[in-house]
């Protein structure tokens, strides 16, 4: 793939420089050559569009965001830079520093040819270790996964001796990054425990048992979840109430929220609402802590680095809820910030915070409420895949005589009926095309791509087209990518589930995203302005490390921003 040439530097670097001042630093000393992090911490926070971070920043506390938006390396124009952004392909990204036509992860679910669904994580072969039942084994293992991870990498080349865990609410969230030969620990709604499966171990560790037998995940039930500080600190969300609220399993859509309300006891209802708000932040931070002190995280017996991953999950749920514009999204991150820093003083007092590398990123960005959108001035909405496809196969129909030469909508866009085109002798290009121009005739679609101009790699040179090449693989996304247009996003009327808002597009409310790293030792503190994107983070990572790329790497090492090593 080429490399991001001038037209990816748009706006968002200039907007940078009304807010920050200042440029890195260059005195900082270079230590001792070979020297490496005892431990790599990589948090992801789902769902966290990069200006967030900047329109909060005078609330967090000194050891949450602020250690590393102060005191660490913070690249402001950072991008997830693929055109499909959501969870699966966000996570694979940055433990890869690849895009999605290589790493396979195309979404967080997508349908083969013959309408089956394939869920990113899913593989029969394996079992949740608590017994918790998902789908039809979905969240097992990472055998979609096609290419390597930095974790991957940094166990062959310690010879297995460096320990790798992730931790995540959400199951993909925390397979991907693990990669092959890590250890993944994911939320169980129906349990409320931070669980694993039989592709890791036969059984969990004696440590785990102990700590669940005490029930912890218990402690939240029938607690509200009110505003943390007082009225004037939430002068810039929007006030509570807005209507485009939704409940998250009937949660509920203002604050004041109780999680359990309405059972008696804990049970899959309490367990399933406790991610979707700050108490499933602080769930999945205390198992952090337990695994990080009971396995010893970080104080390798073998003298090799360690790395540990925590992505935490609940920001998503709150922004897809309610927006990201709300006062819920905006306590939610408060908060999210206190339970980080408790993190962090947990992972400095077991391995001192010189001996830790520490980068914080997300796996994508997220839209305004179209409502919100469209009030301010700007055409918005949501598009209903089924709709589109009708309209559009009733005009393929037409002109072709083949009913319903879509016969799917799935992640990006449409497949086609290639065996019906050819039983009618017509060439399966031209199909393509007229399916793409009759799709940009609809509402709310701005750009199509066809499977032969993705072949051809014959995109127009500009951000969206280069974004929709690396999100497409050959063999298994779509015929016609469909990318809707600004402050719209695809959503059924018929789900049972609607959402605010959501994510998924090229746009950069999306894409844009925090880039931070913090280690006094190997990072240069200050802001930088450089265009960066979540591959970044494997390779960078792998030179601190010392050991060999992953194998479809494809990002940069974010050498201005590192201690000079060897």
């Amino acid at each position: 793939m080429d490399k991001p040439h001038s037209l990816l530097r748009w706006a968002g670097a200039l907007a940078a420089l009304a807010f920050v001042t200042g440029c890195a630093t260059t005195d900082k000393p270079t230590p001792t050559a070979g020297t490496t992090p005892k431990l790599v911490l990589v948090v992801l926070v789902d769902g966290l569009p990069q200006e967030q971070l900047t329109r909060n920043h005078d609330l967090f506390v000194p050891n949450g965001f602020r250690r590393l938006m102060d005191h660490g390396a913070w690249f402001y124009d950072a991008h997830q830079a693929h055109a499909f952004t959501v969870t699966a392909v966000g996570h694979a990204s940055v433990f890869t520093g690849a895009h999605p036509y290589q790493t396979g992860i195309i979404g967080n679910e997508w349908r083969t040819r013959d309408g089956k669904l394939v869920y990113n994580t899913a593989d029969p072969a394996h079992r949740y270790l608590d017994g918790s039942k998902v789908g039809s084994g979905d969240g097992t293992s990472p055998k979609n996964l096609a290419v390597s991870t930095l974790g991957d990498e940094l166990r062959y080349a310690t010879n297995d001796a460096s320990r790798v865990f992730a931790v995540s609410g959400k199951d993909r969230g925390a397979i991907l990054p693990g990669g092959k030969t890590g250890t993944a620990y994911m939320y169980s709604a129906q349990s409320g425990r931070f669980t694993s499966t039989s592709y890791y171990m036969p059984a969990h560790p004696a440590w785990w048992e102990r700590y669940y037998a005490g029930k912890p995940q218990d402690r939240w039930f029938h607690q509200r979840w009110d505003p943390l500080l007082d009225a004037q600190a939430y002068s810039r969300s929007l006030p509570d109430g807005q209507a485009w609220a939704t409940s998250y399993r009937k949660l509920g859509t203002r604050m004041g929220l109780v999680y359990g309300l309405g059972e008696a006891a804990p049970g899959p209802f309490y367990y399933g609402t406790l991610l979707a708000g700050p108490y499933g932040d602080e769930a999945t931070a205390d198992f952090t802590v337990e695994l990080l002190k009971s396995e010893g995280v970080g104080r390798n017996p073998a003298g090799v680095p360690d790395l540990l991953a925590v992505s935490f999950s609940s920001h998503d749920y709150v922004n897809h809820n309610w927006g990201p514009e709300s006062l819920q999204s905006q306590d939610h991150l408060v908060r999210l910030d206190r339970t980080l820093a408790r993190l962090f003083a947990a992972v400095d007092a077991q391995v001192g915070a010189e001996n830790v590398l520490v980068v914080l990123t997300a796996d994508h960005g997220f839209m305004n409420v179209p409502e919100f959108s469209a009030a301010r001035g700007f055409a918005a909405g949501r598009v209903d895949p089924s709709d589109l496809r009708s309209a559009v196969n009733a005009a393929a129909e037409k002109k072709f005589g083949i009913a319903k030469v879509a016969p799917q909508h799935m992640t990006g866009g449409f497949t086609l009926d290639y065996a019906a085109i050819d039983a009618k002798g017509l060439d399966r290009e031209t199909v393509e095309k007229f399916v793409a121009r009759a799709t940009l005739e609809q509402p709310g679609i701005a750009y199509t791509y066809t499977r032969s101009q993705l072949e051809r790699g014959d995109v127009p040179a500009h951000r969206i087209g280069l974004l929709v090449q690396r999100a497409w693989h050959r063999q298994m996304a779509v015929d016609v990518v469909v990318v809707p247009k600004p402050f719209h996003y695809f959503q059924s009327k018929s789900t049972s589930s609607p959402n605010a808002c959501s994510h998924g597009t090229p746009y950069t409310y999306d894409t844009n995203v925090p880039l931070l790293l913090q280690g006094s030792r190997w990072v240069r503190p200050g802001r930088y302005f450089e265009y960066a994107e979540t591959v970044d983070v494997a390779p960078t990572l792998a030179y601190v490390l010392n050991v060999r790329t992953p194998s479809g790497s494809e990002g940069k090492v974010l050498g201005q921003a590192l201690v000079s090593q060897r």
